[in-house]
This record gives structure tokens, C-alpha cells and sequence, in this order.
């Protein structure tokens, strides 16, 4: 019977440095995430470089306590994982050579992973099974896309956004409304109190058989409700029914769109399970529109976990600060 093999997976494609160690059985020993949200939440966004910059303090502390966690030190991983395409160039960088770095100096093998196909791939993990064939939704900052997926690395692009992703349409409406940032979560707090159908904003190719999508119209159209033809002025409302009719009106046009879409192409493609994957999916009036549509139409659905139970943590920014113990080079 062959050993065990321990993998090191390292995350630094947008703006959180993670790490996680996993065996070839598909369990996870541990996955440790280092926010980054205070550092952009001024600026309504993720800025490329501050983001890189801060991935070069987290990365050897957010390993070192990956290790920690999964009771394993560095002798004996048997392979490296990293995200290497697609995402921040700058960020991407920082990550991809750390995991260089390890896989050399361990004499270990080094697997380039693809980002989104990692997203559909978090749904297998929660199953704990396999849900290949399946129907692949991708839904987050950067990303959009349906695809036919009929192995975890076969992949066939379906459709996707011809402009803003639905993660980067949640921000920017955050930011109109003076929400915050991450505007996703933000949103879906605000909305919980407002009234869905206090605005029919639009839902582009909601009746099209094409499996595309477009959020800046929609994006476009909170802002006139806002502030009418004059968006110059830029105050955000203030905290009320009106912010909170507005979020709401938003957040259902986006679940009424990607809930659609998801049904049209279960329908072409004749698959029998969805996933979804992406931050977008943490959103409960999309899980639950998706899960209602999945079960009227006879399909079955998967959803990456938010968490992993017991293994994940939120990094605390106090221990990178000023040389803490925890910055020391990963144990050996």
C-alpha cells in the first residue's frame, strides 16, 4: 500500500493569501486565509499592487501556520499545488514562486491549478463524492461563466459576462449605495430589509437563448434610481427604506438572471446536476433561487462550502504586523 501523500496548495491570485494542506484522499488538514479586505475597503476595490505587496508579508506566516494546523512540517509534503492563471498578474507572481521555491528545495513535484476550475472543484469537496458530469456556474469578482463540465479538468465554456461579473456589479452598487467594501455580503445585509420589487431594474438576455450575461446596465440603472440624471452628485443615501428597496431590487434582478440562465442551459445541455461555485455563492437569495429552480426542474445541485469546518481561519492582521513570531520561516 503507498504512503500517504501530503499536499501544500497556495492561493495568491486576488486579495487573500491562503494555504492549505490536503492528502491524496481528499481530506483537508487545514486551510488558513489572510483578508486583505481592510487594506482595500478605502478604495472600493482590490488595487493590484497593494494586493501583491501584502501577499509577500502573509504568505510565509499563512503556510508556517497551514503546517501548525495540520500537524505536518514541510519534510513531509509530497507535492505543491498553486494557483497560477487566471487573476492578478502581480499577485499570481508572488504565489507561483513561493510554490516554485518549495517544490525545488523539497524535490517535490509542482502542479500548476486553474482558478475557476478550482471554483466547480470546491463543489466536489463539499459533496464528497463525485458530481462529475455536471453544470458548472462560476460566479464572483472577477468571474461569470457557465460551463459543461464533464471531469473535474474538462472543461467547455458555455457563455459567460460581456462586461461586469456579478461580484463586481455587488461592489459597485455597494459603493453607490455607501455600503462599503466587500459589497457582496454588504448588499445582502442592506437587502434583507428592503422591498425586491420596489424597482424593476433590468435583466439582460433573461429571455435570450444565449447563455451570456451583462451587469453594467444594471449597475447603470441603480445609479440613475439613486441619484435621478444627475450623477454627479455622488452622496450615497443615507441608512433607510430607500437604500434598502434599492438593494433589494438589485440583488433580485442578479439572482433572477443567473437563476435563468443556469435553467436555460440545464435545459440545452440535458445535465442532471449544477454546482456553483465562487464568493458569489455564499449569497442566500441566490442558493436558495437555485436550489428552488434545481428542484422544479428535477436536477440535482452542489454548493461550495463557505468554510471548511474546524480548518479555516481568518488570519489575524496583528500577527504580520511588526515581525511577529508567526512571520518566522515555515518549520521544518
Amino acid at each position: 500500500m503507498n504512503p500517504m501523500t501530503h499536499f501544500l496548495a497556495l492561493e495568491t491570485s486576488c486579495d487573500e493569501t491562503a494555504a492549505a494542506v490536503f492528502t491524496d484522499e481528499l481530506q483537508v488538514l487545514s486551510s488558513v486565509v489572510a483578508s486583505q479586505t481592510d487594506l482595500h475597503a478605502r478604495f472600493g476595490g482590490v488595487v493590484p499592487e497593494i494586493a501583491s505587496r501584502a501577499h509577500l508579508r502573509n504568505l510565509l506566516p499563512v503556510v508556517n501556520e497551514a503546517l501548525v494546523q495540520a500537524n505536518v512540517s514541510l519534510k513531509d509534503i509530497g507535492c505543491v499545488a498553486v494557483h497560477n492563471t487566471p487573476g492578478l498578474v502581480g499577485a499570481l507572481l508572488v504565489g507561483v514562486s513561493a510554490a516554485k521555491a518549495f517544490a525545488f528545495g523539497l524535490g517535490v513535484p509542482l502542479i500548476a491549478v486553474n482558478h475557476v476550475a478550482s471554483h466547480i472543484f470546491a463543489c466536489r469537496l463539499a459533496a464528497n463524492r463525485d458530481i462529475f458530469p455536471c453544470l458548472g456556474l462560476v460566479v464572483s469578482g472577477g468571474h461569470t461563466a457557465l460551463f459543461r463540465c464533464d471531469t473535474a479538468l474538462s472543461l467547455e465554456l458555455l457563455g459567460g459576462t460581456r462586461d461586469d461579473a456579478a461580484g463586481e456589479a455587488f461592489d459597485k452598487v455597494a459603493a453607490i449605495l455607501g455600503l462599503g467594501f466587500p459589497g457582496g455580503p454588504a448588499v445582502e445585509r442592506e437587502a434583507a430589509t428592503g422591498n425586491p420589487k420596489a424597482h424593476h431594474f433590468p435583466r439582460a438576455f433573461i429571455d435570450d437563448g444565449r447563455l451570456e450575461f451583462s451587469f453594467s446596465g444594471l449597475k447603470t440603472a441603480v445609479l440613475y434610481a439613486c441619484h435621478g440624471q444627475d450623477v454627479k452628485r455622488s452622496t450615497p443615501p443615507g441608512p433607510g427604506q430607500k437604500r434598502a428597496d434599492l438593494a433589494a431590487s438589485f440583488q433580485a434582478a442578479v439572482v433572477d438572471v443567473l437563476t435563468m440562465k443556469c435553467k436555460q442551459a440545464l435545459r440545452k445541455t440535458g445535465l442532471t446536476r449544477l454546482a456553483v461555485g465562487g464568493g458569489v455563492s455564499a449569497n442566500k437569495p441566490l442558493r436558495a433561487a437555485l436550489e428552488a429552480m434545481c428542484a422544479k426542474e428535477g436536477r440535482n445541485w452542489s454548493f461550495r462550502r463557505s468554510t471548511f469546518a474546524r480548518t479555516t481561519r481568518q488570519w489575524p492582521r496583528s500577527l504580520w504586523r511588526n515581525g511577529s513570531e508567526r512571520s518566522s520561516p515555515p518549520r521544518t
